[in-house]
């Protein structure tokens, strides 16, 4: 069993989501989500991976260490940019049911206040969200 498609099917199945609503949330089709999750594909590249992670609701550095791209979570830094890295982790933040109510937000705001709102929940879950300096 390919490791990295067990870690993706178990990640959907949390959401409890059908492969047909993954596909749906993603735009990567339900026939190659199903053959990475059998084994029957080796691991997506770190486009498509960019894409999978706000759907599977883990941040892209997790897949991309699954998938085997990172052997240093610093190395995700020349895959995305700051700005990629604050927005994905933003999404995540406010994506999370458990934090939900503390992170209503209207209309846009810059980057650097999505940053402090994910440094807020870095340290509010103790969970690492942005790749450290």
């Amino acid at each position: 069993m390919n490791d990295f498609g067990e870690y993706l099917r178990k990640l959907r199945e949390a959401q409890k989501l059908s492969l047909r609503e993954m596909a749906a949330k993603t735009g990567v089709s339900v026939s190659y989500i199903t053959q990475i999750e059998n084994g029957k594909r080796k691991a997506p590249g770190p486009e498509v991976l960019k894409k999978l992670a706000p759907a599977y609701n883990v941040p892209v550095r997790d897949l991309l260490k699954a998938a085997g791209y990172l052997d240093d979570i610093k190395e995700v830094k020349s895959i995305l940019s700051d700005e990629e890295e604050v927005e994905r982790a933003f999404n995540y933040v406010i994506g999370d049911p458990r934090y939900q109510s503390g992170t209503r937000v209207t209309g846009p705001i810059t980057t650097e206040v999505k940053r402090f709102v994910v440094e807020m929940y870095e340290k509010a879950t103790g969970k690492k969200l942005l790749p450290g300096e």
